[in-house]
């Protein structure tokens, strides 16, 4: 058993074996559940993610105000074109990212992981990583056993919600296991995966949750997507050296603490920020009437 992600860590070093093995040993203690059926639960969800990224790919869906209709559709048509600025594998995952927020925008069915407003992160890094690899199937369901792992310490030390710690918790935390899993699918260590996770957060620490109208579409899916992109980055970011000054833990406690210290306008009650821009408030009398 372990309660941080020091804990966590010592214990992969010390049996040699990947966050992912400890997380799982972990998660049949505290289940009571047989290894195969934690493997069930684990590709049931994957397939509500697998289904969420292409649904809005392949066309618009209808959403309230409609702020994020057809977004995903875009991107997908844009990252198909050779003369884009990040490449392929970039802008496909922010299309993955996109589909999995448009989905949950138009009352469809995803996975929240570690939220709905953050569904789109962790799918589309895994699935994209995967293609992009050409991994084997049993590789991302061990990415999403790694990235539910990084997400139940958070949830247990701090918190993944938007309303208590804005959306660095949310967006910012769905980011930190997204990059954790990409790490230990290219082939990194348990201690680089954990780097990747902390300079994930760090990136975001502040991030306020300010939906416009008081809808999870903006900046919720814009924010997928950039935090997609800011998974792979601090994966690599991990895998080429760079480590993290301050430990995992401590980075989890500080991102709480800024969540504390932010005023309640910035924390999903759509009263400050984005929302409350002339525009944001216009939108939403509009979607009101």
């Amino acid at each position: 058993m372990y309660h941080n992600m020091e804990e966590l860590l010592k214990l992969c070093e010390e049996k040699r074996a990947p966050l992912w093995e400890i997380i799982l040993e972990n998660e049949k203690k505290l289940s009571d559940c047989t290894e195969e059926e934690i493997w069930q639960k684990v590709e049931t969800r994957y397939e509500v993610m697998e289904e969420s990224t292409k649904r809005a790919r392949k066309e618009p869906l209808t959403t309230a105000g409609n702020l994020i209709s057809g977004v995903a559709f875009a991107q997908q048509f844009y990252s198909e074109k050779e003369n884009t600025i990040c490449g392929s594998l970039l802008n496909r995952v922010m299309a993955y990212a996109l589909s999995c927020s448009e989905v949950n925008a138009s009352m469809g069915k995803i996975c929240a992981l570690p939220t709905a407003g953050a569904c789109g992160i962790v799918p589309a890094v895994l699935l994209c990583l995967a293609e992009n690899k050409e991994l084997e199937h049993k590789s991302v369901l061990q990415g999403l056993m790694t990235a539910s792992g990084i997400g139940a310490i958070i949830t247990k030390n701090a918190t993944v919600s938007g309303a208590e710690g804005g959306c660095q918790a949310e967006c910012g935390v769905a980011a930190a296991m997204a990059a954790s899993a990409a790490v230990e699918m290219n082939g990194g260590s348990p201690r680089q995966a954990l780097h990747a996770c902390s300079i994930a957060l760090m990136n975001v620490m502040g991030l306020v949750c300010d939906p416009i109208a008081g809808l999870v579409q903006v900046p919720c899916a814009q924010r997928n997507a950039s935090q997609a992109v800011n998974a792979l980055i601090s994966a690599d970011l991990a895998l080429g050296g760079m480590e993290s000054i301050i430990p995992p833990d401590q980075v989890v406690e500080a991102m709480y603490r800024v969540g504390k210290l932010l005023p309640y306008q910035l924390k999903e009650t759509a009263l400050g920020g984005l929302a409350a821009t002339k525009r944001g408030k216009e939108l939403f009398e509009e979607i009101l009437k």
